[in-house]
């Protein structure tokens, strides 16, 4: 099918100014996108190019590393934290698994914190501290982004704008650096990512190292999401789509395998899953739901539908 134009884009300055024009602007420029797409490219995101430097060459030094030694910090709490390896993960319902493999970064807290008993401890790589450091700066710049953009949708919600704020902050959000190697022969079905839409809130993304994500547009047509180097790729998860009873769109995307030509080339990404903290409930908003858009989900906690999810994608036995 033809591939359709860019996903839509947005300027975060615009929201965080003290212009309430262009605040106003923003709320609805993100808020119509999500409705129709569910995917935007944000500009002056606030994430330094020292940083997305820093952490893309720390990734690569990891990901180069014996399959012996990754292999150690293989994870054994549902892949929430520390290295997954090659094809354990795939898309619900899919035969394959996907063509890659990844590391998750998760929540930091003080010791004293009554969530501890909750999230898994995080993982570290002994072999190479700058890539520990790299993903923990990059973590808390995306969750500050992330609670900004919650921010504008509370807005356009017509909720409370600090809204999000209470399970956002200490939220069981994860950072996950992706390595896909480079194809050695035909995939045989398998793709490096087959499609899919994010279970969280919203998924943050810097841009990949290489082409291949695309975003299925309503007409049925793909969209080749290719943000400019100072974009960042900001899309709806489930859980959000769920909360607003389908109002804001959870949108199936893919990453497809490269021309035969580009086999031998791999491809990094970093995708940061924002997530609530487990207690918050996803029952539909009672503004989102009317005769014309009745209640299309049951009610229940982040927490439970994680642990649903989790299961489908093969992370959660």
């Amino acid at each position: 099918m033809k591939s359709k134009s860019n996903i839509p884009s947005v300027d975060l300055e615009d929201f965080l100014s003290e212009d309430q024009a262009k605040k106003a602007q923003f709320v609805k420029k993100l808020g119509e996108a999500y409705e129709d797409i569910g995917f935007v490219a944000v500009t002056n995101h606030g994430i330094s190019d020292e940083l997305i430097k820093r952490l893309y060459a720390q990734i690569k030094l990891f990901f180069k590393l014996p399959d012996a030694v990754k292999e150690k910090y293989e994870s054994t709490n549902s892949g929430q934290r520390g290295f997954t390896s090659f094809g354990k993960e795939h898309a619900k319902d899919a035969i394959h698994g996907d063509l890659k493999e990844f590391w998750h970064f998760g929540q930091i807290l003080s010791k004293e914190d009554p969530l501890n008993a909750e999230y898994p401890e995080n993982i570290f790589c002994d072999e190479l501290p700058e890539f520990n450091k790299a993903g923990l700066e990059a973590y808390r710049s995306f969750e500050q982004i992330g609670k900004a953009i919650l921010g504008a949708l509370a807005i356009y919600l017509k909720l409370d704008g600090h809204y999000f704020d209470q399970w956002a902050d200490r939220g069981n959000s994860i950072l996950r650096p992706i390595y896909y190697p480079p194809l050695k022969g035909e995939p045989k079905g398998a793709v490096r990512a087959g499609e899919h839409e994010d279970i969280n809130l919203i998924t943050l993304l810097i841009g990949a190292s290489a082409d291949g994500l695309e975003v299925l547009h309503r007409d049925g047509t793909w969209i080749k999401a290719k943000p400019s180097p100072d974009q960042i790729v900001v899309n709806v998860g489930d859980m959000l789509q769920r909360f607003t009873n389908n109002k804001l769109r959870s949108t199936t995307h893919r990453v497809v395998n490269p021309p035969k030509e580009l086999w031998g080339s791999p491809r990094y990404s970093v995708p940061f899953f924002l997530h609530p903290q487990s207690a918050m409930p996803l029952d539909c908003l009672d503004s989102c739901v009317d005769n014309e858009h009745p209640k299309q989900y049951k009610d229940i906690s982040a927490g439970q539908y994680l642990i649903e999810r989790l299961k489908e994608i093969g992370l959660k036995k």
